[in-house]
Formats: structure tokens, sequence, C-alpha cells
């Protein structure tokens, strides 16, 4: 398993978008309704999107950008982190958030995040995240540095 950056449009992401709206989860249609449209390219300073790959197929796919709900620019968002249902389990979404977290060691002193599911709060539990109450966000990261 491979993680790389990627842009849109991607061979595979829409097989990812087609199962995640069987789902009820609309986020991957968004994250390519927003990069079509120029709103969100994950292209600032600190912002990546990163494909999750098994030889040629995408089987994942998760980005970082600047969060939008916090002024300033020091605190990162993870978003749009989705993971084929049959390739989970398997270390490819830690995979992706553990990358995504490197990539946001040099810029941002935190990253937070928004998940609605008792399965995905787990998971990001596991990965080392903190359960957090506020309106934008479930879940926080902080940097090493700012612990």
């Amino acid at each position: 398993m491979q993680i790389a950056r990627i842009y849109l449009p991607v061979p595979g992401l829409e097989v990812i978008r087609a199962e995640a709206a069987q789902q009820s989860f609309r986020f991957i249609a968004r994250l390519i309704s927003d990069w079509e449209s120029g709103l969100n390219t994950f292209s600032q300073d600190g912002e990546t999107l990163l494909g999750g790959y098994e030889g040629e197929q995408l089987i994942a796919v998760g980005g970082l950008n600047k969060d939008p709900y916090i002024e300033g620019t020091v605190v990162g968002r993870i978003r749009h982190v989705y993971v084929l249902a049959k390739w989970r389990r398997r270390g490819v979404g830690r995979a992706l958030i553990d990358r995504l977290l490197v990539e946001a060691e040099n810029v941002f002193s935190e990253v937070r995040l928004r998940t609605e599911t008792a399965e995905a709060a787990d998971f990001y539990i596991r990965c080392g995240f903190d359960r957090i109450e506020d309106e934008t966000a479930s879940h926080r990261w902080k940097m090493r540095d700012s612990r």
C-alpha cells in the first residue's frame, strides 16, 4: 500500500464517491464539487490531498486544509477521509492519517476534524486524537511541540 499526493480528476475516485454515497456520505461528492469549482483545491500552504493505493487502485482518500472555522492559519483540519469498505481494518486509514499528521507537523499547532459516526470516532481515538466538544469539531490532535 502506498500513500501519494493526488490532484483531481484522479482515476478511481468515482468508485469511492459511489460507495460513500451508498452509505449516505456526501462528503466525497462535495470534495469533487469543491475541487472542480476551485473552492477547495488543497493548494494553500500546508494543505494536501492524499490517496491510498494498492497497486494502481485508489482505495482511500483524505485531505488536510487550514481549518476554515478558526481564525488564523495555525490550526489544520483533516477532511474527506474515506477508505473503501473492503480495505478497512487493514491499516489503510491509519497510514493515511499518519501521513496527514506528518504533513501537518511543521505547519499547524493542532489538527481538528469532525465525524458523526461512532465507528469513525472510535477510529480517531485509536489514532491518538482527543475527543472535544465544539460546534465545528469532534476530535483534536495537538502537535508534539504544542502538547
